[in-house]
Order: C-alpha cells, then sequence, then structure tokens
C-alpha cells in the first residue's frame, strides 16, 4: 500500500501537470508549503561523529541517538544520557557559525528511561526530564518513548499522566509518542488522551500515503505535535514522496531519511524540499 499509493500519487500529478505536493493540497484542501519544512537528522550509534555533520549541515533537529539500552547507554541513574546531553551542547555552542543556529535536540530513548525508573514512578522520571532540560538549555528538549508500556492502551494511560505531569510541573521537555502508536487509528487514539506533546507518524506503518496526510491534519487540528517520520530502511524515492506529502500536510518536523549516516538521508530530503519550493517559484515568476 505504501508503495503503490506512491505510484498513483505520481501518476496522477503527472497527468495533472503539476507537482505531486500540489495534487495532495488540491485534494484536501490546503496550500503547499513556502518554506522548508524542519528536518530531523538521526545518528545511529555514532552519536559523537554524525553530531559534527548535522551541526556543519545546520539540521533543525538532532541527533535521535539510539538510547536503546540502559546499562550502557541511558545509565542506571540517567547519568550517560545526561553527560551525552553535555556534550551535545557544548558540541553545538563550539561548532556552529553563528548564534542563529538554534537547534531542537531530540533524543530517542526507547522506554529505557521507564525501565531505569520503573514505569509507575512519574514524580522520578518527572525530576530527571527537568535535570534534562535545564542541561540542554538554551536548547529545546524533546524524549522520543520514555516509557514502554507493552500494550497500545497501557502505552495511552502512562503517556498520558507523564505528559499532565510535566505540564502541571511547568517542566517544557516534549514528549515523542512512538511505541505502539503505528496506525491512523493509534495516532488518533493518541491525539485525542493527549497522550504526548507530538507524534511520530511512521509512515510506512500508516499503509497508503493518504494515512500520513491525514494523520499529521488529525494532529495539526487538535494541538499535537506531527513528526513525519519512518524508517531506516526507505528507498530514496519513498523518501522524497514523503517530502511532497510534508509540504501539502506541513508537519513540524520530517525525518532525514533513509539510513542513519546522516549525509545521504538529510541531502535527499533537503534536495526535493529545495526543487519544488524553487520550481514554484520559478512558476510564479512566469
Amino acid at each position: 500500500r505504501y508503495g503503490l499509493s506512491q505510484v498513483l500519487l505520481d501518476a496522477v500529478s503527472k497527468s495533472s501537470h503539476e507537482l505531486m505536493c500540489e495534487t495532495i493540497a488540491r485534494e484536501y484542501g490546503t496550500h503547499v508549503s513556502e518554506e522548508m519544512i524542519p528536518i530531523f537528522s538521526q545518528s545511529g550509534d555514532s552519536r559523537y561523529d554524525n553530531v559534527d555533520k548535522m551541526i556543519i549541515k545546520e539540521a533543525d533537529v538532532l541527533p535521535h541517538a539510539l538510547i536503546n539500552n540502559v546499562d550502557t547507554k541511558l545509565g542506571k541513574k540517567g547519568e550517560i544520557l545526561a553527560d551525552y546531553l553535555k556534550w551535545l551542547k557544548e558540541r553545538i555552542l563550539t561548532l556552529r557559525s553563528s548564534e542563529s543556529y538554534h537547534p531542537v535536540l531530540h533524543i530517542d530513548v526507547y522506554g529505557t528511561i521507564g525501565k531505569a525508573f520503573g514505569i509507575d514512578n512519574d514524580a522520578e522520571i518527572c525530576d530527571y526530564l527537568a535535570a534534562l532540560e535545564a542541561i540542554a538549555s538554551p536548547f529545546h528538549l524533546r524524549i522520543e518513548g520514555p516509557i514502554d508500556a507493552g500494550s497500545r492502551e497501557g502505552q495511552i494511560k502512562h503517556l498520558q499522566t507523564l505528559t499532565k505531569r510535566l505540564d502541571d510541573n511547568g517542566i517544557r521537555v516534549e514528549l515523542v509518542a512512538d511505541e505502539w502508536c503505528n496506525t491512523l487509528e493509534d495516532v488518533e487514539m493518541f491525539t485525542d488522551a493527549r497522550a504526548g506533546h507530538m507524534i511520530q507518524i511512521k509512515t510506512p506503518d500508516l499503509g497508503g500515503i493518504q494515512n500520513t496526510m491525514e494523520a499529521v491534519l488529525y494532529c495539526k487540528a487538535n494541538g499535537m505535535g506531527a513528526y513525519q517520520g519512518g524508517t531506516c530502511n526507505e528507498t530514496d524515492r519513498s523518501a522524497q514522496v514523503s517530502v511532497q506529502v510534508a509540504m501539502a500536510a506541513k508537519p513540524t518536523q520530517i525525518l532525514a531519511k533513509p539510513g542513519m549516516g546522516v549525509d545521504e538521508g538529510f541531502m535527499i530530503v533537503y534536495n526535493e524540499m529545495q526543487r519544488i519550493l524553487n520550481f514554484r517559484s520559478a512558476c510564479r515568476k512566469g
């Protein structure tokens, strides 16, 4: 469905003599973005070396960091991630070409915070997230997948409670829903429950790309951040079509894909956005 819907969209846009993003915008009553969508670049396990690439390319959101193990990557008290975040902030401040480069820090922890502190220990988790927020300052911090409750219903319940506790305590760390949120129906359920501040919309998991469009629009209409993501295991073409959808839907951010090597995925997504913007600008000029 993911691939077939891309083929059909491409065919319709060609027969209509328009870009794919223009076809989507026309069908959904939106407007094609006149500016770049923030690009989120991920490092894989090369969470140090790849950060330099991201800073040089001025990625809007970084670095993912693949924090998927308590003992080796998070720390039993979260100390390894805290130290990494300190290093990350200083690296950006040291290498950035100007103060105008002010990226969002987005870390995927794969439920390890819940494993380390206990999934029901909301107070201690919030204290830890507040500490990370202070370390990341002046950069805004997003934490993806802080807990894994083992089921969709459990995940919604625990993430909803944790989100409310952060908000009530004035902690500005944004929680990103990922685990157990895989379909359009899931996206709607997490959004309705306020289970998180942002949702990763995993494009292949949703099937046809019309579901990605509808998921982004649903999040936006209901005050939820929309992260149009996917997997590292896609093609250059699916990444380009994802950009076409994003330019019509205007999510909060879009994943640089495929792969975790930074350069390739970032440039595929960046270049496709630039093509759209420049082509439409040239057409308006005559």
